[in-house]
């Protein structure tokens, strides 16, 4: 059984007892989330969510993503600038999904 979830504006197909890296949501480690824009669950899909379903989650940590280098150059302008990014993410476990 899997379901097409939505969050921080990009979807995710989860099944029972994934972990998934998702955009940050507020939350501590150990505490129970319920998605429930639930796009798709097995054959039925929703228009645009399906009634009644929601996805079961437990947060397992909060951190930050790998660092992204964002470099800038413009050719024999002498302009170079570099910088770095790391995105804050959650860790989610899937708990359970209900119809």
């Amino acid at each position: 059984m899997y379901a097409v979830i939505k969050t921080g504006g990009k979807q995710y197909k989860v099944a029972s007892n994934d972990v998934i890296k998702i955009e940050k949501i507020a939350g501590d480690a150990g505490s129970e989330v319920i998605f429930n824009e639930v796009l798709a669950m097995d054959e039925t899909v929703g228009t645009p969510f399906v009634a009644g379903a929601s996805v079961k989650a437990t947060i397992i940590k909060q951190a930050k993503d790998a660092k992204v280098i964002v470099f800038k150059k413009k050719r024999r302008q002498n302009y170079r600038r570099k910088n770095g990014h790391r995105q804050n993410i959650t860790l989610v476990k899937i708990t359970e999904l209900c119809k």
